[in-house]
């Protein structure tokens, strides 16, 4: 295999995938970058759940939510690192949270009050809506009386790492969007912010980890073998060998339609004969891009990674 592909652990951002989801699995970290995010002070429950998967049947696409965890209050939040413009992102949001808000109420409850409030926070090193802001908080507001908000209990907030209203923000907040986009050292040092420092700890300790380096490469591996290997397509989509490039297009493809049809990761690798763990990591990166599925998008991430 050509190492030369492969980012090395100790050069990642918090932009990677990888990186982010390792650091915010520790509930401090999690609740410092959260309370960077939104400035403010908040108390997370003890344990954070990293790539949490939600479906709520059999018959529906499954979705995965890169962080989420709960406050005292019982508010939940639900964060996304979002490395590409997929142009799916808003309609993405409103499905994740249609998600998460069927996975909270037990079967046969009817009382909706019994609903947490939550918060969903996409991270994104580009500026979605393309008013140059760091921050986009959206909560349901009346057409006709703009003043006059929904209640629902619902917000979703936006963060564009390179904003340009420098003004509006702390310098701690500004110091974490430098950190995202460079996560270096030399940037942790230069920020005054506990929180800031908090963070970089963490993402030291990940690097220096013995366990995360093997855990890393793991993950590494399988995407170089699904993009050297050939596939088998399946008894009506014909055999088409190949590797490399070629080869991992064309399993993006396949798999990207029978994951539109609900199909599991067993299910897919059986049909194409492959090892479930190479299926299994293409299906990983291929949901963030669900329900389009921008398949060129899909497999730069996995080519880049």
């Amino acid at each position: 295999m050509d190492n030369k592909v492969r980012t090395p652990l100790e050069k990642l951002n918090l932009t990677d995938s990888f990186l982010f989801a390792e650091t915010m699995d520790e509930p401090d970290a999690y609740e410092a970058v959260v309370g960077i995010l939104l400035e403010n002070e908040i108390e997370l429950l003890d344990r954070t759940r990293t790539e949490k998967e939600l479906r709520v049947s059999p018959e529906l696409r499954k979705v995965r939510l890169d962080v989420v965890n709960m406050d005292r209050d019982g508010r939940i939040y639900f964060t996304e690192m979002q490395k590409r413009d997929t142009r799916n992102l808003e309609k993405r949001s409103r499905y994740y949270q249609a998600q998460l808000d069927v996975s909270l109420l037990a079967p046969g409850c009817g009382d909706f009050n019994e609903l947490n409030d939550s918060c969903m926070i996409l991270i994104a090193p580009f500026d979605l809506f393309g008013y140059g802001l760091y921050r986009y908080t959206f909560e349901g507001r009346g057409k006709e009386v703009p003043g006059l908000a929904l209640q629902d209990g619902a917000t979703k907030v936006f963060i564009n790492t390179f904003g340009t209203n420098r003004q509006d923000f702390s310098q701690e907040f500004l110091d974490f969007m430098e950190y995202i986009n460079d996560t270096r050292d030399v940037v942790a040092a230069r920020s005054k912010s506990a929180r800031v420092k908090l963070i970089h700890s963490k993402v030291e300790k990940i690097r220096h980890s013995e366990k995360c380096g093997v855990k890393y490469m793991q993950r590494w591996e399988e995407i170089a073998y699904a993009r050297k290997d050939g596939y088998e397509e399946g008894r009506n989509e014909g055999r088409n060998e190949g590797r490399n490039e070629g080869a991992l297009r064309e399993i993006i493809a396949v798999a990207c339609k029978k994951l539109a049809k609900g199909k599991s990761v067993e299910q897919i690798a059986d049909e194409l004969e492959q090892e479930p763990g190479r299926i299994s990591q293409i299906c990983q990166i291929a949901e963030k891009y669900a329900p389009a599925y921008d398949q060129e998008a899909i497999y730069m991430d996995i080519a880049e990674f």
